[in-house]
């Protein structure tokens, strides 16, 4: 079913075209929350968006982090979580004793970035092996210089930036270095705001961090990127290595989840139509990797089903390439 039709379905004009009415536009709001990753695609979306509408809607973005975004989403105080991750199963259980039921969308993949100070010359590759060496729990407090990492490492004091408790990109780097969501050393800069990260490693000729790719690119005279060794070999993040399913295992999808109650108000009906619309276009201006489009085919397919739920069953998506979320979502 092509996005056309789902508008049709919906009742509007995917493109912004329809009215929502005088008295209930003054107070039209979309409220979205969650993760900082995807936060610029949402707030690229919502901009376009609302220029269309000419201020009949109101899209509120906010940055708590996708397990903050998920709490609020739960609790039906906001219509749309953006996710860097799947919605967990605590989540799941919170959003059903709630009576929330939702739409899982995904909308793009991400490079989760390791980053060091530009003037880093000796940490050019790590190691997933290296990762875990730093960030498990028993290297708090214990693992403290970059020598002691790697021997051939200088002797310089290692000060670290990552993403809070409350992160999707927390939870997945967890899972994928360590083997155990949320399990970190805790001696570290923590927050949900990347920018914070950013300036953090950016300042410190020891610092080493992770965060989404676009936030990399957008930083890159501020920063440079480590290629990872999963394995086979180093591999640097990219738009490519992200396709072609080289760059293991910190490739992810992200997506936004619907509150199905709240696809019942218009406004949020169009800014969801108008997001599928837009999202492979907007992805790619704000540096993230669109999906196929026989992904975003699958997501309106699924709205225009009432398809609720999760194909994840409340588990990571570590190691999950392109391809097989396109399967994935085809089997819907």
């Amino acid at each position: 079913m092509k996005l056309v039709q789902f508008a049709a379905i919906l009742g509007i004009v995917a493109a912004g075209g329809a009215s929502l009415g005088v008295a209930h536009a003054q107070s039209a709001i979309v409220r979205v929350d969650g993760s900082s990753t995807v936060y610029p695609i949402t707030e690229a979306v919502a901009e376009d968006f609302q220029k269309t509408r000419r201020n009949a809607v109101r899209v509120t973005v906010g940055i708590s982090g996708t397990g903050g975004g998920f709490k609020k989403f739960c609790r039906g105080d906001i219509d749309v979580a953006d996710a860097s991750r799947p919605i967990l199963r605590k989540e799941m259980d919170a959003c059903r004793e709630n009576g929330v039921s939702y739409y899982e969308l995904p909308i793009a993949y991400d490079a989760l970035t390791v980053i060091v100070n530009p003037h880093n010359t000796f940490a050019s590759t790590l190691t997933v092996a290296d990762l875990r060496k730093i960030w498990e729990p028993a290297a708090q407090g214990r693992i403290t210089n970059w020598n002691q990492v790697n021997p051939a490492f200088p002797d310089m004091p290692l000060k670290l930036y990552g993403a809070g408790a409350d992160s999707g990109t927390f939870d997945y780097f967890t899972e994928a270095v360590v083997g155990k969501a949320k399990a970190s050393r805790g001696d570290y800069t923590a927050s949900e705001d990347d920018n914070v990260l950013v300036q953090g490693v950016a300042r410190d000729k020891g610092g080493l961090g992770y965060f989404g790719f676009s936030y990399y690119l957008e930083n890159q005279k501020k920063l440079k990127a480590v290629a990872i060794d999963g394995g086979k070999g180093s591999v640097l993040p990219s738009h490519q290595t992200v396709e072609d399913g080289t760059y293991v295992p910190l490739s992810r999808p992200v997506f936004i989840y619907v509150s199905a109650k709240s696809l019942d108000k218009p406004e949020v009906k169009e800014f969801v139509a108008f997001y599928l619309k837009h999202a492979s276009k907007l992805v790619r201006e704000v540096k993230y990797v669109a999906l196929p489009g026989k992904v975003y085919d699958a997501n309106v397919e699924r709205l225009a089903r009432k398809k609720v739920g999760t194909v994840f069953g409340g588990e990571e998506a570590v190691g999950l390439r392109i391809e097989d979320l396109v399967r994935r979502e085809a089997r819907l």
